[in-house]
């Protein structure tokens, strides 16, 4: 009666042991994730006196998953739609990118395992001799070897009293959703890339028309030099000055050909080729007319990949947080196998030779730390310090992402009126030189005063090519700083393109 009632004692000890631990597997040391607030601005300062500007803004989150779409297509170039197309299809870049995206996600699902028991099985002998007095025999006693065959299943569990586990799975899993983001990141950046050199390579190649036609000016005007000076109107000075600037525009032209070759090379790698097996055909740039709107809602910075990699990052520190935090609390490791044991192989299968076993082969079930002369707790103050680092990090990040909008609506605003005057410019040039020519003819003016004419009439229209290269690479800027896009954009009442060039 009495061993009756010590087992129900112990049945009723192990349940409430059992449903103890139950509960404590619920429970999560970890600090609840919130992300820091990020004080931004009701508008934009660039955009303040702008017609569309609009002050309904809110603070900025990030929102990877937002669609985003071809972008580039704003300019409405099929040439650049294709040269995005192959990019995206064969940048090296961007493959090391998806494969560390890949490891992340694999490091993930190695933290999720952890959720889960681990089963294994395994078969084989043990050769072992026991000693004398591990048997309470004499020492000169003889003991002889034994061979033991096993054919077991063994299974291992970590109850997760604490969250560590839960936590860990946490900190892979933000690692990963930072991990997409730096790849939307990678490939925002490489889709910014390409149109840059694209309009590089368009804008080299407008510079090289308007040093052909100049080259081609330069030598009628040293036909022209050369009849009078045969005719003897005029002295040899002025022959070498023609020459000299025949010279100086093939030269320059020469200059130009050397960048366009480098430029191509460089769009040649961003598409994932090698110089020799990409040719850019030449295709002077014209003027794009673009209507990016300065007042955008707030949730296109929540866009930008960048920062949604920040806030990941954030996140998984904090979830580390709770792992050190888990280690001040007792583990519970469960073990055991189940299988067959015998001295003979021939033996091994049979019913008799059945065996397990509950618990650790070595050391105990349940451990709880009492002293490790501060290693824990040094474990949490770095958490704790990682963690601050990478607040820090995020809002440098939001902060960096609204100067960088700034900073291009700036240069576009700004644009807009220099070209306008560098229109202006190279018109009055042009006049100038035209009635510079006239007189030369007419033998009112040196030839001196042609040179100094046709070079101001290059040096403005050269200028304006660089202009028109600068807003197109300054749009593309802006669309990069707001993460890639926009939702609800009409592309065929926003985008226009000039037919001629300035």
């Amino acid at each position: 009666m009495q061993a009756i009632t010590i087992n129900k004692r112990s049945v009723r000890i192990s349940s409430a042991l059992l449903a103890a631990l139950l509960v404590l597997a619920g429970c999560s040391v970890a600090p609840t994730y919130e992300r820091p607030p990020v004080t931004t601005s009701v508008a934009y300062k660039e955009a303040a006196n702008t017609d569309n500007a609009t002050a309904d803004w809110k603070t900025a989150q990030p929102s990877e998953a937002a669609a985003r779409g071809a972008w580039w297509k704003i300019f409405n170039d099929d040439g650049l739609n294709t040269l995005e197309d192959q990019a995206l299809a064969a940048n090296q870049n961007l493959k090391a990118a998806s494969a560390r995206l890949s490891q992340s996600r694999a490091l993930r699902q190695d933290a999720r395992s952890g959720l889960f028991p681990q089963i294994d099985t395994g078969f084989g002998p043990t050769r072992q001799r026991v000693s004398p007095a591990s048997q309470g025999l004499a020492d000169n006693a003889n003991t002889s070897p034994t061979t033991l065959w096993r054919a077991q299943v063994n299974v291992s569990y970590e109850a997760d009293l604490f969250g560590r586990v839960a936590s860990t799975v946490d900190a892979a899993t933000a690692d990963a959703q930072s991990s997409e983001a730096l790849f939307l990141s990678v490939r925002l950046a490489l889709q910014a890339d390409v149109a840059q050199q694209y309009f590089l390579l368009r804008e080299l190649d407008a510079t090289q028309a308007l040093y052909s036609s100049t080259v081609d000016l330069r030598q009628e005007s040293l036909k022209l030099v050369q009849h009078r000076f045969d005719a003897g109107d005029i002295d040899e000075v002025d022959l070498a000055r023609a020459k000299s600037e025949l010279a100086s525009a093939q030269a320059d032209s020469y200059g130009v050909a050397r960048q366009r070759a480098v430029a191509e090379h460089a769009l040649a790698i961003l598409l994932g080729k090698t110089p020799a097996e990409f040719s850019f055909a030449p295709q002077p740039l014209t003027r794009l007319s673009i209507t990016v709107p300065p007042g955008l809602p707030s949730d296109l910075l929540e866009r930008r990949p960048d920062i949604a990699a920040a806030e990941r990052t954030m996140a998984a520190a904090n979830a580390r947080v709770g792992v050190a935090k888990a280690a001040y609390f007792p583990r519970l490791d469960l073990t055991g196998a189940l299988g067959y044991e015998s001295a003979k192989l021939s033996d091994l299968f049979n019913w008799s030779s059945r065996t397990f076993l509950l618990g650790p082969l070595v050391g105990t079930a349940l451990t709880l730390p009492i002293f490790d002369g501060g290693r824990r707790e040094a474990g949490i103050n770095r958490a704790r310090a990682v963690y601050e680092e990478d607040v820090a990090n995020y809002r440098q990040s939001v902060l960096k992402a609204f100067g960088e909008v700034e900073d291009n609506l700036a240069n576009l605003r700004i644009l807009t009126d220099q070209t306008r005057a560098q229109d202006d410019a190279v018109a009055a040039s042009t006049r100038a030189a035209k009635l510079s020519h006239v007189q030369y003819r007419e033998g009112s003016v040196s030839y001196f005063n042609v040179i100094d004419a046709d070079r101001t009439v290059l040096q403005q229209q050269r200028s304006a090519v660089q202009l028109d290269g600068e807003r197109a690479r300054a749009t593309v800027n802006l669309i990069r700083a707001l993460g890639g896009g926009w939702h609800g954009l009409d592309t065929t009442t926003s985008a226009t393109l000039a037919s001629s060039t300035k």
